[in-house]
């Protein structure tokens, strides 16, 4: 058992490690975000800690935290001021008053559909999942998704062809 605790250990270490990742990245925020990993670190690991070499220990897992950081940080890029700025919303009232319409009648003709072929219908075309996946999800075989996308794409046909539609139904 060990004869120190995790509080012993931040507290003894905490300026050590705070020093080292500043000097690092020479950003306290980061710094301080970067220490508070590293001891949720160690306090997840606590038990593989070596009691006669804490400090490289505890310095150790500062430098991975601090290496993970560095690498999440390099995939993240941020925008220019006025790129946002330059974003115009080109739609006008109408055509999102249209677009809206349009989801309703979907919506209103996937819930006149069977509970199996709405499902399968959702998850391929509208979440993208891939056919096997969705029919793992369902739990059926994938001829059978086959088979029950197949009637639900047609449903939905037929029900655009003759018309039916949304209407303002509540």
């Amino acid at each position: 058992m060990k004869k120190f605790s995790l509080d012993y250990l931040y507290e003894s270490y905490m300026p050590d490690v705070y020093s080292y990742l500043l000097s690092k990245c020479k950003d306290s925020y980061v710094a301080e975000e970067i220490m508070q990993e590293t001891f949720f670190r160690a306090y997840l690991h606590f038990e593989a800690c070596p009691i006669h070499e804490v400090k490289p220990w505890l310095f150790k897992i500062a430098l991975n935290a601090y290496i993970d950081f560095k690498r999440k940080d390099s995939r993240s890029y941020a925008k220019k001021c006025d790129f946002f700025n330059n974003i115009i919303d080109c739609k006008t009232t109408e055509d999102k008053v249209l677009v809206q319409e349009e989801l309703m009648e979907v919506n209103y003709i996937l819930e006149q559909l069977p509970e199996n072929q709405k499902q399968a219908i959702l998850l391929c075309d509208f979440d993208g999942i891939a056919y096997k996946k969705a029919a793992e999800i369902i739990g059926i075989s994938l001829s059978h998704l086959n088979v029950l996308l197949y009637r639900g794409r047609q449903s939905i046909r037929k029900r655009l062809e003759r018309g039916e539609c949304y209407e303002g139904r509540i």
